[in-house]
């Protein structure tokens, strides 16, 4: 959505909104430099980071609240659970919002006038138009562009590699529960020093986040960031899941990215307003507002 505002394709945006959780691989925030440097620099469109704070530092801070990721849980009874996800709404949602007040020159806790509202845009293509949901607050409105274009994720990577973006990453923490084999593998595989940061706080967090075991709330359990609820060094990441043969056989259309890139985990990602479970897909990371 970006590219296609500065090349005139659609109306230009004033500011494009980054949610950093603090915790993006190494290759997402190259990335956002290079959008900021080629892309957005040029056309006079500022990219603005946005953060509550750095995930990762939060959940091993005794002294920092910290809202919850989705770990897998192993009871003490052997039963599974999950702890409940409320990382998107602290570390995504919230900060933007927050920076939307600002922009529109009523911080909180300012009372915002009905007719002043963001025109904010969500990049959600036709894949997955159920996504398309209209936003919580009046003084800002949810567009879908992509939707409207009637792109297809193909579209996209078609464009973006006219573009010479092939390689761009999705968003998503670097320890996100919600990774699939293919994105542990990436990690892995590409990234030694990201995978010993992600195996060393699987670890950290076997008994639960840092201030809820300060507070005395403490997990009655264990808890994992893979599905199979076994320390991450462990974790059978090589084994290819149904659920991942039904995404790759999604994916792998005349049009759409190969193999390569299927395994290298570029269907997973993390957005404010396109959140998955387990077994759903997601979209980018960026909202752009007028």
């Amino acid at each position: 959505m970006l590219a296609l505002s500065t090349q005139g394709l659609l109306p230009k945006v004033d500011y494009a909104i980054f949610a950093d959780t603090g915790w993006e691989p190494r290759a997402v925030y190259s990335h956002l430099d290079r959008l900021e440097r080629d892309i957005a620099g040029p056309a006079g469109i500022p990219i603005l980071r946005v953060s509550s704070g750095n995930i990762r530092a939060d959940a091993l801070n005794p002294d920092r609240r910290f809202a919850s990721m989705p770990l897998y849980v192993l009871n003490k009874d052997g039963k599974p659970g999950m702890t409940r996800r409320q990382c998107t709404g602290e570390y995504k949602i919230k900060p933007i919002k927050k920076k939307v007040r600002e922009i529109l020159g009523y911080p909180y806790p300012a009372r915002i006038p009905k007719d002043v509202f963001a025109e904010q845009w969500v990049g959600i293509s036709t894949d997955e138009f159920h996504r398309a949901k209209d936003a919580d607050v009046k003084y800002m409105r949810n567009r879908h562009p992509l939707i409207d274009m009637g792109w297809s994720r193909s579209d996209c990577v078609r464009y973006l590699t006219s573009l010479g973006l092939a390689d761009t990453p999705k968003s998503s923490c670097l320890g996100c529960p919600f990774h699939g084999n293919a994105q542990w593998r990436s990690i892995r595989d590409n990234s030694p020093k990201e995978w010993e940061d992600v195996v060393a706080f699987d670890a950290a967090i076997r008994k639960g986040n840092a201030r809820a075991n300060a507070t005395g709330n403490r997990l009655l359990g264990e808890a994992f960031l893979h599905r199979s609820r076994v320390p991450l060094s462990e974790a059978p990441i090589d084994h290819v899941t149904a659920s991942e043969w039904a995404a790759m056989q999604q994916e792998l259309t005349a049009d759409g990215p190969d193999l390569e890139e299927w395994e290298q985990g570029v269907v997973d990602g993390c957005s404010p307003w396109a959140c998955r479970g387990e077994t759903d897909q997601m979209q980018g990371d960026f909202g752009l507002a007028s």
